[in-house]
């Protein structure tokens, strides 16, 4: 009974971690949409409120780490449950890294609309790779919410497809800084928001890779996993 009980607390311990988890992924997720509604149109507003909440963001990290510390040296999970939480400690910092690239897009975007660039059309050089990291995001964090490792395999492929398109559009704002050099500031703002998208891209499919290793118990980090077979089941 009281080994049950254990297990009971340890689970309830532990799923309230995963929540507050999902609540910071809530938090990041509508930080970037913000962000990206921030550089489409001038909101000194919006995007003092996307930086600001970047201090809620770093301190829910503080405190779910050291939940996580403590349920480690209360409970010391082995296995699968090790791994979990392990797993929930790296998801925590990858979202705090969203946070702050989301807050870089806010500053970049009060600083261009400041200056009143308008050599470029900024937005619609970054709307693909925008659309194509928020999906990733959110998808990335219903996997974990539901632990679906077959779909944060299908998943990882997409980060490519994010690297692919801020090459190119690197590609093109070289071009246009070249061909006129009074675009070079406002081509240069763009290109960090740029980056500053690729790298949540990046973040999103760590989390996806966690959610394997918590299925799996598969570290598929630096690797190139092999698809999904078909079900062939009726």
């Amino acid at each position: 009974m009281i080994g049950e009980h254990s297990s009971k607390q340890y689970d309830h311990e532990l799923e309230t971690i995963r929540s507050k988890v999902l609540l910071m992924g809530g938090i990041v997720e509508t930080q970037f949409q913000e962000a990206m509604n921030c550089f489409r149109v001038s909101n000194v507003e919006r995007a003092d409120h996307v930086i600001a909440e970047d201090n809620t963001v770093n301190q829910l990290e503080v405190s779910l780490d050291d939940a996580c510390s403590h349920l480690i040296v209360r409970r010391q999970p082995t296995a699968n449950d090790l791994r979990t939480v392990m797993a929930t400690i790296k998801v925590i910092t990858d979202l705090e890294r969203i946070g702050d690239e989301a807050a870089k897009i806010a500053r970049t975007s009060k600083s261009l609309h400041a200056r009143g660039a308008i050599a470029l059309n900024h937005y619609d050089m970054i709307r693909t790779i925008a659309t194509a990291t928020g999906d990733l995001l959110h998808d990335a964090l219903d996997a974990f919410a539901r632990l679906d490792g077959k779909q944060a395999l299908q998943l990882i492929a997409q980060d490519e497809v994010i690297d692919h398109e801020f090459r190119s559009i690197m590609r093109n704002l070289i071009t246009f800084m070249m061909e006129d050099p009074r675009t070079i500031s406002s081509a240069l703002d763009t290109l960090w928001v740029a980056k500053a998208i690729e790298r949540i891209g990046d973040h999103a499919k760590n989390i996806a890779e966690y959610v394997i290793y918590v299925v799996e118990g598969k570290d598929i980090r630096h690797t190139k996993p092999a698809a999904p077979s078909p079900d062939h089941t009726a």
